[in-house]
Parts: C-alpha cells; sequence; structure tokens
C-alpha cells in the first residue's frame, strides 16, 4: 500500500512506500496513543472495551488498566504523570508514576463537563483538552444527557490545584464538536479541530495562554468512499500537521496546504510519534495499532526530554525552563544560524497606507491581514534583536511626490497609487506604521517600484556594508517581497524570510507566495528561529 504525495515537499517526511506495520489487533477501538521515553512503550486506550494496555518494542501487549473509565486521549506531564480524559467520568484524571489517581477537574461553571476527549500540555505547565459530547453516547462512552449546552476547548492553569474548574479558552458556540488537539514547535499557535464541521482551526496563544483569532486552516476533510475523519492530531518539528482523515492520515503544511496521505488499512482514530529517535508514528486505528516511519520527528513536548527524565522521576521546575529553549523552528528554520556582522534586514513598505486601517490600501484588506499575522509586533522586535545583534537594518519606503508627477499608469497597483493618491510624501499615509520609525543607525532607501532593487542606493549600502546575507521582511508577500527575495537570490545573496514579518492582501494570497515562490529562492522560517539564528 502506498501513500499519496500531492506536493513534492511529503517526499521529505516520509517514504511513499514506507510500510505501515500491524503490531496488535482484535481491539474495540483504539485511541490515544502515548510513548513513555524512559520506560520504552506505548500506552494506548480501548474506549468501548474499557481497557488501558501498553505495547513493547518486542511485540508484547498487555494490560494495564480494566476499567479504564473509558479512557480517550492520553499524554505525560514534564513529571511524566500520565494525563488521560475519561469518558465514563467527564473527567481530566492524573496517575502518578506510583498509580495514585487525582481528577484535576469535572465540572465547569457548576455542571459536568461533556467528556474530556484528547489533550496537550504546553512547556509552561498548561494543560489543554477538548470536550465534545461522545463520552455520552453508545459505545464510545456512556449514555446520559449532557449538562453543558456547548461543547468547548478548556486550559489547566500552571497552578492548577485538583477540582477546581478549568479555563474555557475557545468561544462556547465555534465548535460542534471539536475533538484533536496540538501545538506548533514554538507553541505560538495551536491547532484544533472539529470532527463533525471536518476541519481544522488556527488559533494565536496569548500571554494569558487563551486562544485568540480563530481562523479555517484546513477543510472538507471528508471522503463519502473512505471512512475516516478529523479525530487525532498532532504537530512534527517542522511545524507540518497530521491528521487522522479518510483513508489514513492527511499531512498539512504549516501554511494549511495538503502535502500527501498516509494509507492506513483501517480508520485512524489517533496518533502519536515515539520509539528511540520520535521518529516511529504509532497510530490505533479502529481495532488495531498501527506503526510506520517517518523522516520527520515529533515537535518537542515537555515530556520528551530524556536528560531531565532519568530514572523515572523528575522536577518540574527543572524541566519546564529546558522544554522552554528547544529549537522553534517552522519549515526550513531548523539549524539555522546568522552571522550578524553579515546580515541586513529589510522592512519594506511598512507604512500607514498600507498597513493601517484609514490608509489608502485598507480595502484591499492589507490591514487585517497585517493584525492575523501580528506583522507589526513581530518585525518591531526582529528589528530590535537585530540592531542589538549588530545586523544593518534597512527601510524600503515607497515615496511618490504630490500629484505623482511622470507616474506611468502601466499597471493596476500604479494605477491604484494614483487614484487613491497613496504614498505622498508629506502626508500620514508615507509615514512608517506604528513602532517601525526609523532608529539611529538604521538606513532608508526610498523607491517608486515593488522591488527594492530599482533604487541603486539599496545594493550600494549593502555592498559597502560587506553583508551577504538579507532578512527579508515587510508588506505584501506577493509583490514586494517576493520581487526583492527572487531578484536579491539572481544576485547571489542568501535570503531570509521569516513569514510572520510579512504580510499582504489575505491569508490566501500570502500562502501561495510563501509556499510555491519563496521556497526555491529563499529560507522559509519565523522571527523566533531568526532571532535564535542571531545569537
Amino acid at each position: 500500500m502506498s501513500h499519496t504525495a500531492i506536493d513534492r515537499n511529503f517526499h521529505k517526511l516520509i517514504d511513499e512506500y514506507a510500510p505501515v506495520a500491524q503490531l496488535g489487533t482484535g481491539f474495540v477501538f483504539t485511541e490515544g496513543p502515548i510513548w513513555h521515553p524512559v520506560q520504552n512503550h506505548l500506552l494506548f486506550s480501548d474506549m468501548p472495551g474499557d481497557v488501558r494496555r501498553k505495547w513493547t518494542p518486542d511485540g508484547r501487549i498487555e494490560e494495564v488498566m480494566r476499567p479504564s473509565n473509558k479512557a480517550n486521549g492520553m499524554t505525560y506531564d514534564a513529571d511524566l504523570n500520565l494525563l488521560a480524559c475519561e469518558h465514563a467520568t467527564s473527567s481530566v484524571a492524573r496517575f502518578l508514576p506510583d498509580g495514585t489517581r487525582e481528577v484535576l477537574c469535572s465540572h465547569f461553571e457548576g455542571r459536568e463537563l461533556n467528556s474530556p476527549n484528547d489533550i496537550c500540555v504546553r512547556s509552561d505547565g498548561r494543560i489543554y483538552f477538548t470536550d465534545p459530547t461522545y463520552g455520552r453516547m453508545e459505545h464510545y462512552g456512556v449514555p446520559r444527557p449532557t449538562q453543558q449546552g456547548f461543547q468547548g476547548v478548556y486550559m489547566l492553569e500552571p497552578g492548577h490545584k485538583p477540582g477546581d474548574e478549568p479555563v474555557l479558552v475557545s468561544d462556547r458556540y465555534m465548535f460542534n464538536q471539536p475533538n484533536g488537539l496540538c501545538f506548533s514547535p514554538c507553541e505560538r499557535w495551536m491547532w484544533v479541530n472539529d470532527t463533525d464541521q471536518a476541519n481544522i482551526r488556527m488559533f494565536d496563544v496569548g500571554d494569558d495562554g487563551r486562544l485568540t483569532n480563530g481562523r479555517i486552516f484546513a477543510s472538507g476533510i471528508r471522503d463519502s468512499l473512505k471512512p475516516g475523519l478529523p479525530d487525532g492530531m498532532k504537530s512534527d518539528i517542522e511545524g507540518n500537521v497530521w491528521v487522522t482523515a479518510p483513508g489514513g492520515v492527511w499531512v498539512y503544511s504549516f501554511h494549511g496546504m495538503l502535502l500527501g496521505k498516509v494509507s492506513v488499512p483501517e480508520m485512524v482514530a489517533n496518533l502519536h510519534w515515539g520509539g528511540d529517535n520520535w521518529d516511529t508514528l504509532f497510530m490505533t486505528s479502529s481495532t488495531s495499532l498501527y506503526s510506520v516511519k517517518t523522516k520527520v520527528r515529533s515537535r518537542n513536548e515537555p515530556f520528551m526530554n530524556p536528560n531531565i527524565h532519568t530514572g523515572g522521576a523528575t522536577n518540574v521546575t527543572s524541566a519546564q525552563p529546558e522544554a522552554r529553549t528547544q529549537p522553534q523552528s517552522q519549515p526550513g528554520g531548523a539549524g539555522l544560524k546568522i552571522d550578524p556582522s553579515k546580515a541586513v534586514l529589510l522592512i519594506q513598505d511598512m507604512q500607514n497606507d498600507v498597513m493601517m486601517d484609514g490608509g489608502a490600501f485598507a480595502e484591499t484588506g492589507s490591514p487585517e491581514h497585517a493584525k492575523q499575522q501580528n506583522v507589526l509586533a513581530n518585525s518591531a522586535r526582529l528589528a530590535e534583536a537585530c540592531r542589538a545583534a549588530g545586523v544593518l537594518v534597512i527601510h524600503v519606503w515607497l515615496v511618490c511626490e504630490p500629484g505623482h508627477p511622470a507616474m506611468a499608469r502601466n499597471s493596476p497597483l500604479m494605477e491604484g497609487l494614483i487614484d487613491g493618491n497613496a504614498m505622498v510624501r508629506g502626508t500620514w499615509g508615507v509615514q512608517p506604521a506604528p513602532g517601525l520609525e526609523q532608529k539611529p543607525g538604521d538606513l532608508v532607501v526610498e523607491k517608486m517600484t515593488m522591488s527594492a532593487w530599482e533604487s541603486g542606493r539599496l545594493e550600494n549600502y549593502i555592498k559597502g556594508a560587506g553583508r551577504n546575507v538579507i532578512i527579508n521582511t515587510g508588506a505584501w508577500t506577493n509583490m514586494s517581497i517576493e520581487h526583492t527575495a527572487r531578484t536579491g537570490a539572481d544576485k547571489g545573496y542568501k535570503i531570509i524570510l521569516p513569514e510572520d514579518a510579512c504580510s499582504t492582501m489575505n491569508a490566501d494570497w500570502h500562502r501561495v507566495s510563501i509556499e510555491y515562490a519563496m521556497t526555491n529562492v529563499a529560507t522559509v522560517t519565523n522571527v523566533d528561529a531568526v532571532i535564535a539564528a542571531l545569537r
């Protein structure tokens, strides 16, 4: 059984003919696989069978708990306590290494939770779980009326005490049946899928842990000819999303492009990496347990560091800082190193007419996409880090004279500049967006074109400073940024593109440019990875 590559990048993640091995069968409905990093075994649930089992690399499978309160999703915290979502008790339970069971939560606003379903842990100790109603249905749980009236996503704070109520971090009525959830490698974003809606949403994770700016990441994850829907979901270390789906597991890039499909003989309910190198993907699939080797490993999770978890005992306070220092990269960011003395940061077209509500180009959607990308804050943070490290910061501003004299109407872009009376010297619109003003030591290049290279001053600055690496940021990902990147690559410069410091008119235009054009001419990464590479 071969897997299906939709995009060539799928081949970097898994071999098209990687065999899927059946590790055990004869179960009722398997779920919740999780690998123990010290004891080297896989735990998995059998919800309807009301049992928890353990698989070991010698091929043995044994029961470890019966009844299991029809537990579903499971994970470990940084202390290697097992966290389990129990359908029968509507609880999130914690099992200490000695087997002691504690109920972390079971109620919200005084009423029973529906049935906690899947669970993950952030490196700061916050625990997140989904709460659909499946555990109150026949077969998957214990039939009984619901008490909440909605299905949400919840969080337990780092200081949460057993029995306290969780914090609701999603809109009450956004989801029909929220199910799988996972963090991006840098933990700035979270994905949550909805089985009924057959989609995945992407959220920003705020400083307080709450989920904001929910938007559709992928939709239409269904097939009338094949069993399977979004259920379990995990992120790999490169920021790709692996989700259960018709025919097995579908893999999406960080930007929501379907890369390929892993074929599995049975409908897959959940998945997680494990093994010595965290490159074995275990899949709980209806009546069986399967595995397949991948070329990529899991994102770094708090429980996965073997240097901390030795002898089966750990310390939370020592584990969490270590987890926070794990590499924070998106596609192209792994192993990135930048010599600040050889680098230039370009901040292009970050001006009020482009970036701000009320600007000449506001109706294009540019200000809204800038907010979605958090591009102003990201760019300002990157600029400060670059200045501190010794990177030369160059602002590239599009500046027209009043009346736009001698400007040809040779393209829709130029027509928009003229008709909108945009980017005119001396006006509010031409000024840099808040937080991105020129600072001492920064240089400014003015242009009247999409590409920054049409002004000879840019190359004079770069060559004069002896720089050969360009960190390319700014507005109009698919226009100014892409044009500058292409020409810069042709000129022999190494182009680094932190995509979360770029924006354009909408997410689709941004995604197409990043996925199809930029990956051929630049190292596509993110702000955190660039800042880390400067150190």
